[in-house]
């Protein structure tokens, strides 16, 4: 595949990275965060037998359907059709924009509510409905506290999980007319619960994601907690939806135990509160739902990933969140760092094909690869092994079919670094020389190391190596 003609900017992750350990209570937040939602997950699957057992069942249905992605999605927009759901294809970010303005345009809606949509974040619809004279309110709490903050989600189940409830208060308190500063939690969703149900009741379009769209019926699933999700799909007169194209499977009985692991591994909780299942516009003789349902199916990168083989696993992801949440990078940076819509373990790999090697060339080595985000993913996405195959394209030494900006990460000093490496260690002569002078030498070990001394002492060497010291065991002693 071509790079594209203007590649994003590479993400200054590193900057990033650095202005948030530099903050403690950014930190601490996160990590008890964290620990808690590890916890609450940890509760709902106390039996290991019977949680690998769900996963490999997990694995197999997403599996199964991305084999045949292709003709499901064929399958759903024939049965949605016939459904009375009017169905859009978009490429790229701006196609599906374009596509959302449109349809509002034309329903005469200036205010769009938003229920909570990741892949409406990705395609930025907010700032593209903002510059076609469209409002959008988020209204999610998470989504809404962060739209209020002007900042991006930084994790893709709790928006807002890097505000403490004091900030909350504050940001209401200078925001939200005729608010003042409580930090009860209680008042403060009460707060936000008065602003939307008004803003439910005026606006002519709601927008919502989609979790999963099953083929057989054209049915489009979403869960949530709150009920904004199901005032967005039921109380304006026109539905918008908008899903990336992976999330199809075939039958609704494939929808059960994924919606089993996908609550259970977001939130520690057996189901959600709200379940919501679209099958059509408001029928003749029913007394509300919304008179228009459009569902836009996007692409933006995901048929690259599906193209490898390889890589076809990173599309299997039901966006639970879970592998954030034990991931210990995540949780000493935060979502935020990242820079890019999807953070974390999954969005290392899901971000390079969105917005090429060469934007995300820092994410794919930002990882200790211990596995944790392996280990706990519902449906057995391998990403630690799908981070090294992203590596590998990243420096160049991939022969594999390439993602845009592929070699963008490869360094000339460091290579030359690792064929002296390799060099010395495969050689025992050489081997032994270097390990001569080096101890030797010791003393003339530089103080600055590069990134290892921004927050560690400097390497040097021991005074005698390994090999001296064991020959020396049963002889003199080394000094």
């Amino acid at each position: 595949m071509n790079r594209p003609a203007n590649p994003p900017m590479p993400i200054n992750f590193h900057a990033n990275v650095r202005r948030v350990v530099a903050n403690p209570v950014l930190r601490a937040s996160f990590r008890g965060a964290m620990d808690f939602l590890t916890a609450k997950r940890a509760t709902q699957f106390p039996d290991a037998n019977a949680f690998e057992t769900l996963r490999a069942q997990g694995e197999q249905i997403r599996q199964y359907a991305l084999s045949r992605l292709p003709d499901l999605l064929e399958q759903l927009e024939t049965n949605l059709t016939r459904n009375g759901i009017q169905v859009h294809w978009a490429q790229t970010p701006d196609e599906a924009c374009r596509l959302i303005i449109d349809i509002a345009s034309r329903a005469g809606g200036g205010l769009v509510v938003k229920g909570k949509s990741m892949v409406s974040e990705e395609i930025e619809l907010n700032h593209a409905l903002e510059a076609a004279g469209i409002s959008a309110l988020e209204s999610d709490m998470g989504e809404y506290i962060v739209q209020l903050a002007g900042e991006k989600p930084s994790h893709i189940i709790m928006p807002a999980i890097h505000k403490t409830k004091e900030e909350i208060a504050r940001l209401f308190a200078d925001k939200v007319p005729g608010v003042e500063y409580t930090n009860s939690v209680d008042e403060l969703i009460q707060i936000g619960r008065r602003v939307l149900r008004d803003k439910f009741r005026d606006t002519r379009v709601g927008l919502s994601g989609v979790n999963v769209a099953v083929a057989e019926t054209g049915t489009l699933c979403l869960v949530e907690n709150e009920g904004n999700g199901r005032m967005c799909t039921t109380v304006p007169d026109v539905h918008i939806a908008i899903t990336g194209i992976e999330k199809v499977v075939e039958k609704l009985e494939h929808v059960p135990p994924l919606m089993t692991l996908l609550t259970r591994s977001a939130t520690g909780q057996a189901i959600t509160t709200y379940f919501n299942w679209i099958s059509s516009p408001r029928r003749d003789g029913e007394m509300d739902g919304p008179k228009e349902v459009h569902l836009v199916l996007l692409d933006n990168g995901r048929s690259t990933a599906y193209a490898d083989e390889r890589l076809r696993a990173t599309l299997q992801c039901i966006r639970c969140g879970a592998c954030m949440n034990h991931c210990p990078v995540y949780a000493r940076v935060g979502g935020h760092a990242y820079g890019t819509t999807y953070p974390g373990p999954i969005g290392k790999i899901v971000s390079p094909h969105m917005l090429g090697l060469e934007a995300t060339r820092d994410l794919v080595t930002a990882s200790s690869l211990c596995g944790a985000c392996g280990e706990v993913c519902p449906v057995k996405i391998p990403i630690p092994d799908l981070l090294l195959q992203l590596r590998q394209q990243s420096q160049g030494h991939s022969k594999a079919p390439q993602l845009p900006g592929a070699g963008s990460g490869h360094k000339t000093l460091q290579s030359i670094a690792y064929r002296l490496f390799a060099g010395l260690y495969s050689r025992p002569a050489l081997y032994r020389i270097f390990g001569l002078l080096a101890t030797r030498l010791r003393a003339f070990s530089p103080n600055q190391q590069g990134a290892w001394t921004r927050s560690r002492v400097p390497l040097r060497p021991a005074g005698h190596s390994l090999h001296e010291r064991m020959k020396s065991r049963n002889g003199a002693k080394v000094k």
